[in-house]
């Protein structure tokens, strides 16, 4: 696996922004902040500018030894040079991904509330899975279908890591972290804040008690 991989942490996800300048400034003060990963998730932009951006965040990322993980498109990973690839069900496999980008590229697989579609992502390769939404959001919006129950169940079907995503604030974060989330994946509640920095950290400090 990447080595740059941290056991657990922050798994910061850039939200849709029409500033590049505003989404690096961003980036740096998550990844300042303590941020164990970055996911470049895009869905406005141009494929130029994804490219010109994507390159850019893997420096920022290369700066802070952190890994950049590109949302959905394994092609840009490449052409980017990111530390890996997060796919969802409908991105394509975990074996192409895998013959793309490399052997240490991290793979990551969303699998909703399913338990079985996690032990499938691991048996074919994956490094890590994404459950959720654990709470209502508008990046994953509608009721929320993960629960405690499905990290606890998780955690004992499974040998690699695991991340929730959807909905997470530093309220609620606790408890999915005490239930076995090795990440929690943020979007609005870190890159909404009038202080990103700040935030980041605060994220960060939820896996320190």
């Amino acid at each position: 696996m990447n080595k740059l991989f941290a056991a657990k942490g922050l798994y910061a996800i850039t939200p849709d922004l029409d500033n590049g300048v505003t989404l690096l400034h961003k980036a740096k003060m998550a990844l300042q902040g303590g941020a164990a990963v970055l996911q470049y998730r895009d869905k406005i932009s141009s494929a130029n500018e994804k490219l010109h951006r994507a390159q850019a965040l893997k420096a920022l990322c290369s700066s802070h030894q952190v890994p950049l993980i590109i949302n959905d498109d394994p092609v840009l990973a490449l052409a980017c040079h990111a530390d890996g690839v997060h796919l969802g069900q409908a991105d394509g496999s975990v074996q192409h991904a895998r013959s793309l980008l490399g052997e240490t590229a991290l793979i990551g697989v969303t699998c909703h509330h399913d338990l079985s579609l996690a032990i499938q992502a691991e048996r074919q390769g994956a490094n890590y899975v994404a459950f959720g939404r654990f709470f209502n959001s508008n990046t994953k919006p509608g009721a929320a279908l993960a629960s405690v129950e499905t990290l606890f169940a998780a955690k004992k079907a499974l040998t690699i890591p695991v991340v929730a995503i959807g909905g997470i604030n530093q309220a609620n974060a606790s408890a999915l972290i005490d239930a076995g989330a090795d990440y929690i994946a943020v979007v609005e509640q870190l890159f909404a804040a009038d202080d990103v920095y700040r935030n980041s950290q605060n994220f960060s400090a939820l896996f320190l008690d």
